[in-house]
């Protein structure tokens, strides 16, 4: 019958292998050495990007620290480009990562995500003495500046405007600016963005949908303890004004909702 034992053993072991992250553990893991590691860009201004001083700043950056600061250890930020960003977490490069991550379904089945802690709408901006464009419909016949493939465009497209094509949101504004095009549908964050740095700039929004983008905190499946900390440490900060002084030095604006 020892076969019989051989196999109950390699199952055993074999379960213990397929067994998910214990509660805490990775929680404990960052407690224990006092520090949050941080994965991020750090070439995506205004979330994550180098000054001219070449420090490692942003939005994203200091809501990372903060969170931190709220689970009582350090930030820690380890750099890389987007399109290896989010696998650095399955070579536990990172603990975590904070670089305006969409939450979208397809990621929810592998990673775990924080409650959102940035909105991000579809906008319509058009000069700012323009009063004829006032929703998306009013851009039937109007030319819209707009990245050809962009989601953006094919909005514009389906609200009827004729397409003046781009390489992305500053070309867009420029066309707006100078007449070339009566309007552009892009990114509110990137219109806050555009306005904090040049707040006497002509341009205005002029509708919005209604639903928005949210991003989060993605890391791990398996530790409801650490989504529940990281969780509470993103209330805390908005509760004691944290985020909103962020926000406000980003954007001039609650980017949260």
């Amino acid at each position: 019958m020892n076969w019989l034992k051989t196999l109950a053993t390699a199952a055993v072991v074999q379960a213990a292998l397929m067994t998910p992250v214990v509660a805490g553990e990775n929680l404990d893991a960052i407690k224990a050495a006092g520090v949050l590691k941080i994965g991020t860009e750090g070439t995506y201004a205004p979330f994550t990007y180098h000054d001219a001083a070449d420090k490692l700043v942003g939005f994203d950056v200091e809501i990372g620290a903060a969170v931190a600061e709220k689970l009582g250890v350090k930030a820690e930020y380890l750099e890389g480009k987007w399109d290896g960003l989010i696998a650095g977490l399955d070579a536990n490069r990172y603990d975590v990562v904070v670089n305006q991550v969409g939450i979208t379904d397809a990621r929810k089945q592998k990673y775990d995500f924080s409650e959102p802690y940035i909105a991000s709408k579809a906008v319509l901006i058009v000069k700012s003495d323009d009063d004829a464009i006032k929703t998306f419909a009013d851009l039937k016949g109007k030319k819209s500046a707009q990245s050809l493939t962009s989601n953006f465009g094919k909005l514009a497209q389906e609200s009827g405007a004729e397409l003046v094509g781009t390489d992305g949101f500053d070309q867009s504004i420029q066309l707006v600016l100078t007449g070339r095009a009566d309007a552009t549908i892009n990114d509110s964050l990137s219109f806050l963005d555009f306005k904090k740095k040049k707040p006497d700039a002509p341009v205005k929004i002029a509708a919005e949908q209604e639903n928005a983008d949210y991003s989060g905190i993605i890391f791990r499946k398996g530790d409801a303890e650490l989504k529940a900390a990281i969780d509470k440490a993103l209330a805390d900060i908005k509760a004691d004004g944290t985020y909103d002084k962020i926000s406000q030095k980003y954007f001039g604006a609650d980017v949260s909702k």
